[in-house]
């Protein structure tokens, strides 16, 4: 006989709704138009962008408030290569490419980054504001330098690209292909950041998100494990945005700054800080939510929004999600 108390303790009811939302949206196609799926699809890339910042806002406390910058330089490292704006990777230029700069560089900074503030100690309100700052400044040169596109960005970004050198060049632009491609790389960022979170690595981080003294005074380098979780965090991030641009087929200044960067907070508090895929499922509900509304209340949609975050805060402080998907 099925054991049916069995399947409701918390863990297995983790698992059981986690099942029920892959089902759902494997089957999505099935019954939504063409429209709805594409805009499906540009929330899974929303949803990564949020794991990435609950991977080190929710299991390590760091506060991230400036995230859009890995976001943003991911997109446009992806764009500088697959546009052949890289003078020597005109030779060598596809999806793969670009997703290796996309990714890498915005790695690469949050290792340079990282180490100088780690080391020097820069935590709570002081990393916050420093963080904003940065994302504040680099959407000002993307707004300036006319290389990446100016104020209007840059448009016609090559698709993703299934290709084999000499062999192969496949182009995925079909709708539900896409769907399910996108799909397809979120599930594996959830199970790449949950091995991270569930390994020993991601349980000092634990330790050190619920007091950093004590995991220092047992000899551990703390700036050096929040550098190695910054970094995970800065290429996840640096993925999403790197999808982005081949999802939207556009990279402007609006992905770098102040303004996506406030978004994701809001996205990652909403699903269910410390989940992972409560903050993803946050990002895709508050998008969807944001499409809904302004469609039916042009003027009021803002209002209702920030009415609804103010409720969620105030009477589910776990998200909306957080209280399925919660280990604890």
């Amino acid at each position: 006989m099925i054991d049916i108390r069995g399947i409701f303790q918390r863990k297995n009811r983790k698992k059981l709704f986690q099942a029920l939302f892959l089902a759902g949206f494997l089957f999505y196609p099935v019954f939504g138009d063409q429209y709805a799926i594409g805009q499906l699809t540009q929330y899974f890339v929303y949803g990564i962008f949020a794991m990435s910042l609950d991977i080190i806002w929710g299991y390590v406390g760091i506060f991230s408030f400036g995230h859009a910058v890995f976001f943003g330089l991911g997109g446009y490292f992806m764009t500088l290569v697959t546009k052949q704006m890289i003078p020597f990777m005109t030779t060598f230029h596809s999806t793969y490419a670009g997703l290796i700069f996309g990714i890498g560089m915005p790695a690469l900074f949050a290792m340079l980054l990282g180490y100088f503030l780690f080391y020097s100690r820069i935590a709570g309100p002081y990393f916050a504001i420093l963080m904003l700052a940065i994302a504040v400044i680099f959407e000002r040169i993307a707004v300036d330098w006319y290389y990446v596109g100016g104020f209007n960005g840059i448009f016609n970004i090559p698709p993703l690209t299934l290709s084999v050198p000499g062999l192969l060049a496949y182009e995925i632009t079909h709708p539900i292909l896409l769907y399910y491609v996108i799909l397809g790389i979120t599930v594996g960022s959830y199970i790449f950041c949950h091995r991270v979170v569930s390994s020993p690595f991601g349980s000092i981080l634990s330790a050190i998100k619920d007091n950093e003294e004590r995991v220092e005074f047992f000899g551990y380098d703390v700036a050096s494990y929040k550098i190695k979780i910054y970094i995970i965090s800065a290429g996840l991030a640096g993925l999403a945005g790197s999808l982005f641009v081949a999802v939207f087929s556009y990279v402007g200044p609006t992905i770098i700054g102040f303004v996506l960067s406030t978004e994701v907070l809001i996205w990652v508090i909403v699903g269910g800080k410390g989940t992972l895929v409560g903050a993803m499922l946050g990002a895709i509900l508050v998008r969807f939510l944001e499409a809904f509304l302004s469609d039916i209340m042009a003027y009021y949609w803002i209002l209702i929004l920030a009415v609804l975050f103010i409720v969620c805060v105030m009477f589910f402080p776990r998200g909306v999600f957080g209280y399925l998907f919660r280990d604890d």
